[in-house]
């Protein structure tokens, strides 16, 4: 079907390309003939008119009239002579310009005095054809010649050539004509927009064209030679004539449609034919995939009866997959226990303290009393109430720590988070004499987030950096926490690195000594950032150690007021 689809349409081109040319020849043919015509036209009325001047200027009766005066019967006898010779108008004038005599009564009187025809008969000594044109459009043809009697200009006598008349013949008969002068300016055309432009200008000036009027010009124009032009969005084939006349030329445009008109003729009844063997084609082609939908059926039934197993094997899957989430959560919170287990003895050392010192105080305060020194005693009592609080603080972090998360989330400070964790963790730094270095930016640094799990993710990261460095002389962590379009928190130590990367987030997998930790610290870490729509990742930094970032989206005003 494909290789009879390319012969059809190289059938159809080749016949189009054929008849095109053919028929395209026949109409400039035609077009030239009637430009020769057209041209004999012209011609003939110039030089028809031509000789009014020179037989109206040896008019003795004018000669006399301009000499005497008297201009009764002058205007009359130049009806008369134009009636007869067919010009469009004319016009007797007095040697000042003004005039005495005229086919238009309406013109007597009027001055003519700076008009080009009148200047340039008073300077010439035989007739003299001018083109002016007209405020109103268009351009006025005359012939002028100074009336002499006795070597003196008594005054100039004025003929019109009516040549707009071909104008509208033309328009009857041609798509569109124009005469151009020898500058290839637009003197008369059937296209009243034209007159006056430069030939190229004109055909430039087209109206503007929708969306649906250029697709189908160009669907119609597909198999066409390249037109000479366009007229009025339509492609025309251009012909041009010489006027022997100043260097005119006519100049006409021919639409392609009589030739469309007949070749489409032949291309429709080509298409037809190979349209009617095309559907036997498909017809046969229907018994074909007739024969393969039955046997489609048949699989279809097969398919349905394997996707009824596939949905029971993935419900299965289902619940092992919601099974294995309850155990992630189940170890999570031992992961945790685990982890206050480690920081009970650091926090009891952390409780000792300030009992020690609140036993100091009452003892202090006790003496004070028994020497009348009560404002004394008072501040002592503040400064035990002070190191209670300070116990209440710690044993309240303990607990929260101890307790499940929630999935109920708000808008948390990340600066206060990293706050609470360095304190959970103040002892073991403490001890451990680690050097803490932090970049924080000033202003708060919003994210929606469950606090108690996300404090668990920043603790969990503090321990391993702890852990990692437990065998550095100067043991150091870095944290920085940047916001821009996401929130940024980095921990880095100085340690020996990471040596398998690829497997750093896979549950019970660590590097650490048997009894010092089960491997989930980080699985955990990273799925509780994926549930609060960031990432954990983690790399060796060039100049040694590990560096974890955590990415979390930032909460911005508008975020934070829809929630």
């Amino acid at each position: 079907m494909a290789a009879f689809a390319i012969l059809a349409i190289a059938v159809v081109w080749m016949t189009n390309s054929y008849l095109s040319e053919r028929l395209v020849e026949s109409t400039r043919n035609r077009a030239q003939i009637r430009l020769a015509l057209y041209t004999g036209h012209v011609l003939s009325e110039l030089q028809r008119t031509s000789v009014v001047p020179l037989l109206l200027a040896r008019d003795p009766a004018l000669a006399s009239a301009l000499s005497s005066g008297q201009f009764e019967l002058t205007s009359q006898k130049l009806i008369a002579a134009q009636q007869e010779i067919g010009a469009a108008w004319i016009l007797l004038l007095e040697s000042s310009g003004r005039a005495v005599a005229a086919t238009d009564r309406t013109r007597i009187g009027s001055n003519h005095g700076n008009e080009p025809y009148f200047v340039s008969a008073l300077r010439a000594s035989d007739t003299v054809f001018t083109v002016a044109e007209r405020q109103s459009g268009g351009y006025d043809f005359t012939y002028a010649r100074a009336v002499v009697s006795d070597g003196r200009i008594l005054g100039v006598i004025v003929v019109g050539v009516d040549l707009t008349k071909f104008e509208r013949v033309w328009a009857g008969i041609s798509d569109a004509v124009a005469v151009v002068n020898s500058e290839n300016r637009v003197l008369l055309s059937t296209e009243p927009r034209w007159r006056g432009l430069p030939l190229d200008q004109a055909l430039a000036v087209r109206p503007p064209m929708t969306a649906i009027e250029r697709a189908v010009q160009v669907t119609a124009d597909w198999a066409k030679t390249p037109p000479d032009a366009y007229v009025r969005g339509e492609a025309v084939m251009r012909n041009e004539a010489r006027i022997p006349f100043r260097g005119w030329r006519l100049v006409s445009f021919t639409t392609y449609d009589s030739v469309r008109e007949r070749v489409n003729a032949v291309l429709a009844l080509e298409v037809m034919g190979f349209a009617v063997l095309m559907a036997l084609g498909f017809y046969l082609s229907t018994l074909r995939t007739r024969r393969q939908f039955i046997d489609a059926r048949r699989e279809s039934a097969e398919l349905r009866r394997l996707n009824a197993r596939l949905q029971q094997v993935i419900a299965e899957r289902e619940k092992v997959r919601k099974d294995l989430e309850v155990a992630e959560q189940t170890l999570a919170q031992s992961s945790k226990l685990a982890a206050l287990g480690e920081m009970s003895a650091a926090i009891s050392h952390e409780l000792n303290q300030p009992l020690a010192a609140m036993k100091t105080y009452l003892a202090g305060a006790r003496l004070l009393l028994q020497r009348q020194r009560t404002e004394e005693a008072l501040a002592s009592f503040q400064r035990i109430d002070d190191l209670i609080e300070r116990m209440g603080a710690i044993t309240r972090q303990l607990k929260s720590y101890a307790r499940k998360g929630g999935e109920a989330f708000e808008p948390v400070d990340m600066r206060e988070c990293i706050s609470s964790a360095l304190s959970m963790m103040e002892p073991t730094l403490r001890n451990r004499s680690v050097r803490i270095n932090r970049v924080i930016a000033r202003d708060p640094v919003m994210v929606m987030a469950d606090r108690v799990r996300l404090e668990q993710v920043i603790i969990n990261l503090l321990r391993n950096a702890v852990d990692a460095t437990r065998d550095v002389p100067d043991p150091e962590i870095e944290i920085i926490l940047t916001a821009g379009e996401t929130v940024t928190l980095a921990v880095r130590d100085n340690g020996p690195g990471i040596a398998e990367l690829d497997r750093l987030f896979e549950p019970f997998y660590t590097t650490k000594k048997p009894g010092e930790g089960v491997g989930l610290g980080l699985a955990i870490s990273s799925g509780i950032v994926r549930d609060l729509g960031g990432r954990l990742t983690a790399r060796n930094a060039p100049d040694g150690g590990a560096v974890f970032e955590v990415q979390l989206p930032i909460l911005k005003d508008k975020t934070q007021a829809a929630e």
